[in-house]
């Protein structure tokens, strides 16, 4: 059995005499302390470092874990940027450090390509198809040296064990859904729903048109009233400390009494009554911050994958990080027969095949 200090070294000597090179490690693990940790050997007085993720809340974690590391002086030589404003940076900077490495995109080629610093990229969800945009760009400027996957960690009892539970639903053909539009409204159901916005795609002449109809069935799709009915059921059923993953925050309030978003005002006391157990089921809607721990969370239910699989594994692991002797639940609603099936199993291919059953409706 492997410690977390033995990984992050393993990871940490594997990476530094390369100039590029990416590190795919689980949850758990501390890929951003495995960053700083190279930072620091790179480190002198006229050091200039840039951190790049996809979204600011993920930089501001750089900053805390230095500080919680001893690593503060790290920070005055620190310099941060979000994949959106990557090509706007200047080039002189040391090292650059990409956070989730596999939200690079095609758009960042001529950026990197100027650089001529070291490059090192972080992931817990290394691209999967090396031919994709996203596997092209890692292996590029980033290529996986090292990698610690999620049933590694939990073999390891770094990380508790799982079970994954998909959940299989038909869509309703009962016209319960009021639809309105301008001054008209109507009732119709999940199914002519799903047939309509599916026609819409097939028809679409550009692929700008198809973009935008696969995004309006996918919204459509999250406000059936079918997962919301079942997931309150779950929901009502457990007696373990469970959060609900909602998909907008008008369904989070509806789903349970206590949610956490940003316009709930109770959202910080909330978490702070969910984690002490003072409430033992809370609703979100986004990525809880990957700072915040929550004991003793055991059960959890997430009304939609997206297909993503870095949503799934970070929502999944919510669930990871009880004592390793523990199993945790993990409920995952899906839509027979539709586009909602890929995005599930795509989503969870790289989970443990035997820790998933699947119970229909």
């Amino acid at each position: 059995m492997k410690t977390r200090d033995e990984i992050q070294h393993e990871a940490l000597q594997t990476i530094l005499p390369l100039k590029r090179a990416g590190v795919g490690v689980s949850m758990g693990v501390g890929k951003t302390l495995i960053g700083l940790m190279h930072m620091d050997h790179n480190h002198n007085l006229a050091s200039k470092f840039l951190i790049v993720a996809s979204k600011k809340s993920i930089l501001k974690e750089w900053i805390q874990e230095a500080k919680k590391h001893n690593l503060a002086h790290l920070i005055p030589h620190i310099h941060l940027s979000t994949y959106l404003s990557l090509s706007k940076q200047d080039l002189d900077y040391d090292v650059i450090y990409l956070d989730e490495c596999h939200s690079l995109l095609f758009s960042h080629q001529l950026w990197l390509n100027n650089f001529k610093g070291k490059i090192i990229g972080l992931t817990g969800s290394p691209p999967r198809y090396a031919l994709s945009e996203k596997g092209k760009m890692v292996n590029n400027y980033c290529p996986i040296v090292y990698t610690y996957e999620t049933d590694n960690a939990i073999e390891d009892k770094i990380l508790n064990n799982y079970e994954i539970i998909i959940h299989k639903l038909t869509l309703n053909t009962a016209k319960t859904m009021l639809v309105t539009k301008k001054n008209n409204s109507w009732y119709d159901s999940e199914f002519n729903t799903y047939q309509y916005w599916s026609k819409r795609i097939d028809d679409a002449v550009h692929k700008k048109e198809q973009q935008i109809m696969t995004v309006m069935r996918m919204k459509a799709m999250m406000e059936f009233p079918s997962k919301e009915l079942l997931s309150s059921k779950l929901l009502s059923n457990t007696t373990n400390k469970c959060i609900l993953f909602a998909n907008t925050q008008e369904q989070a309030d509806r789903l349970c009494k206590h949610s956490y978003h940003s316009k709930n005002p109770d959202s910080e006391q909330n978490l702070l009554d969910f984690k002490d157990g003072k409430i033992t089921k809370l609703s979100a809607v986004l990525q809880l911050n990957e700072g915040v721990n929550i004991p003793n969370l055991k059960e959890g239910i997430i009304l939609h994958a997206y297909g993503n699989e870095r949503k799934a594994s970070q929502r999944i692991g919510r669930l990871l990080r009880l004592n390793p002797d523990d199993t945790a639940t993990i409920h995952i609603l899906c839509y027979m027969g539709t586009v909602d099936e890929k995005w599930v199993f795509s989503a969870l291919e790289g989970f443990d095949k035997t820790k998933i059953k699947i119970v229909e409706h």
